[in-house]
């Protein structure tokens, strides 16, 4: 590499040049028995000799470790066969999107018993539970738009919500899912322009929506920049009302994670996320953007976001807003049977403090420090088996990478003692490139899997 080599191809975020497969890991400490299932996690990684402009814009690969009783059968990485392994272009001259040729990079889940790839200018791709890439999926015809790579499932419903956005209009749809994956509603949000809408939240009642001045340009790399013209609404809309938003003024900022939103005992509507400033996201973009001059250590450090918290009155017509915390983190995340309800409980990812657990109660916040030579990715809460148990009974699975891209290992922590020893930590058989997000998908449910195991329940 040379000092024109760009970030996003150096170090812990380098791409690996091939796909592979291990098996029987090694672990250190003991892997709870109640992790049977996978642990997928979704990231850029361009193919061999190919610069994306850009680190959000390289070629999609999985990785995954598969956990069953105690132990770590195996480790694969794939890449998310998609239309540009073959050189199609994902943005057409006239600024629309190939829905069908993207980068499928962002976030892998599990619905309706099946894993999808996601990334928010395309349709999501099944793939199947070794990693092999189906397709991609358009719910039968009826989705017409892109698909968000943070869609929400309700814990109670099992549906799903997310919504699109794309260059021209309708700049903003809201889709939901069944809990058997049927597309069952689709509604136009009405926005003033095409903005970079990454993440949003729900609650029980309402989806809110981050209309925020990271607007459409043409230009290389990712096609969005800051706009001091555009303004920053937070954008209420009643889940049973679809397309009908309310929006509420806030400062100008931009969020790319939310961590969670829910209505409190006044009818007010929470929302905690990940907040960064206008001159953090401008060195933020700029750090991991294409231009080499922009990758300094103090570059990187301005672009950071910290944790905030708005509250919007719908009685009143108000919204404030509260600096929770002063450590730069990222990758918000809560337990999944939190989301769209009041937790306690918020974990997330610092470049310097390492994996954090923010708690509301108390005000305070523990970490689990990895050193200055290790990063760690995105902390997926897993919940123990107990059903009387507490929210922070249960797990935190982080794919942890050294700086220099050389080493990974997939880290357990006690969720209970976040800055304490770890459970257990398996050894990965190479450097897994820093990513983006990830799930827990426990074998219950897969169909396939609660099948094969059934069957040696049997035997």
């Amino acid at each position: 590499m040379t000092t024109e080599t760009p970030l996003y191809l150096q170090g812990h975020l380098a791409p690996v040049p091939d796909e592979i497969e291990a098996v029987d890991l090694p672990v250190t400490g003991t892997l709870p028995p109640e992790l049977t299932g996978r642990y997928l996690r979704n990231g850029p990684n361009p193919l061999p000799g190919q610069d994306p402009g850009h680190w959000f814009a390289g070629q999609g690969m999985l990785h995954g470790v598969r956990l069953r009783e105690g132990r770590a059968e195996w480790y694969r990485n794939r890449w998310v066969r998609t239309g540009t392994m073959e050189g199609r272009a994902f943005l057409r001259p006239d600024g629309t999107f190939d829905r069908t040729a993207v980068v499928a990079n962002t976030h892998v889940i599990e619905h309706g018993g099946r894993i999808l790839a996601l990334v928010e200018n395309g349709f999501p791709y099944v793939v199947t539970p070794e990693l092999d890439t189906v397709g991609p999926d358009d719910f039968r015809g009826r989705l017409t738009t892109a698909m968000t790579a943070h869609p929400k499932s309700d814990p109670v419903t099992g549906d799903l919500h997310f919504f699109g956005y794309g260059a021209l209009p309708p700049y903003l749809t809201y889709h939901r899912l069944s809990a058997a994956g049927e597309l069952v509603r689709s509604a136009e949000v009405p926005v003033a322009g095409p903005t970079m809408m990454h993440d949003f939240a729900i609650t029980d009642r309402h989806a809110v929506f981050l209309d925020l001045p990271m607007t459409f340009r043409l230009q290389k790399g990712m096609p969005y920049g800051w706009d001091d013209t555009y303004g920053a609404r937070l954008g209420v809309m009643p889940l049973d009302r679809p397309g009908e938003a309310r929006w509420f003024e806030i400062e100008p900022c931009y969020v790319f994670h939310v961590g969670n939103a829910y209505e409190d005992a006044a009818g007010r509507i929470v929302l905690d996320a990940a907040h960064y400033t206008r001159d953090a996201i401008k060195a933020a973009w700029e750090t991991i953007g294409p231009s080499p001059s922009g990758h300094t250590s103090a570059a990187a450090a301005a672009g950071v976001a910290t944790l905030y918290r708005w509250t919007i009155d719908p009685a009143a017509g108000t919204v404030t807003q509260a600096q929770l915390s002063e450590e730069g983190l990222e990758f918000p995340t809560v337990d999944d049977a939190r989301v769209g309800r009041a937790n306690r409980y918020l974990y997330a990812v610092s470049d310097t403090e390492g994996i954090l657990q923010h708690d509301a109660e108390r005000g305070s916040v523990a970490a689990h420090g990895l050193g200055p030579d290790v990063v760690a990715g995105e902390a997926v809460f897993v919940p123990s088996g107990a059903p009387d148990r507490g929210e922070a009974d249960g797990w935190l699975l982080s794919i942890t990478t050294t700086r220099d891209g050389k080493a990974s290992e997939l880290l357990v922590l006690d969720a209970t003692d976040v800055a304490g020893a770890p459970v257990a930590r398996v050894t990965l058989p190479r450097g897994v490139p820093a990513g983006f997000h990830g799930s827990w998908i426990p074998d219950s449910d897969l169909p396939a899997e609660r099948s094969e195991n059934q069957d040696e329940d049997d035997r």
